[in-house]
């Protein structure tokens, strides 16, 4: 079965110091996260790209055919299109001459935060996933998350 693109909300949304929940998902079929090198790997990549694109990293967390983030522009030219555009090619070409492996799925899922929401509540959620999956007895647990901005040992 073939995947569609998610939809994309107007080119606006996207630039400047909004906060994002984004869904990266893997491969089809493909469960790339279950590696620790494919997590240092893609990670590296992210957080190269994210300082050149003005993003902060709230939260990430990489599940097994997945990963999720929480995300905030730092000014008023980050692009969150063209960064996970950016950063899916490149980690995708580094991951392909590593595993001769596909890495991604096209297109991402993401979610736009309303100001009225608390950027540590969206970070706890997807800290918590490994949790809600049973993968992990806490946030602190699950070796393929955390964040840039917050100490994760307090929001457990």
């Amino acid at each position: 079965m073939a995947t569609r693109r998610p939809p994309r909300l107007p080119r606006g949304v996207y630039i400047g110091t909004n906060r994002y929940s984004v869904t990266v998902h893997a491969f089809p079929g493909s469960r790339p996260f279950l590696s620790r090198e494919c997590v240092v790997r893609v990670m590296r990549q992210f957080r190269q790209l994210a300082a050149r694109h003005h993003f902060a990293v709230l939260a990430f967390c990489f599940m097994r055919d997945h990963l999720h983030l929480v995300l905030e522009g730092t000014d008023d030219t980050a692009d969150l299109v063209r960064f996970i555009s950016l950063f899916k090619q490149h980690s995708g070409f580094e991951h392909r001459r590593e595993t001769s492996e596909h890495l991604w799925q096209e297109g991402f899922y993401d979610r736009v935060l309303r100001a009225d929401e608390d950027s540590l509540d969206a970070v706890r959620y997807v800290l918590s996933n490994p949790v809600r999956a049973g993968l992990a007895q806490s946030i602190v647990d699950w070796p393929f998350s955390g964040s840039d901005v917050f100490d994760i040992r307090y929001l457990d």
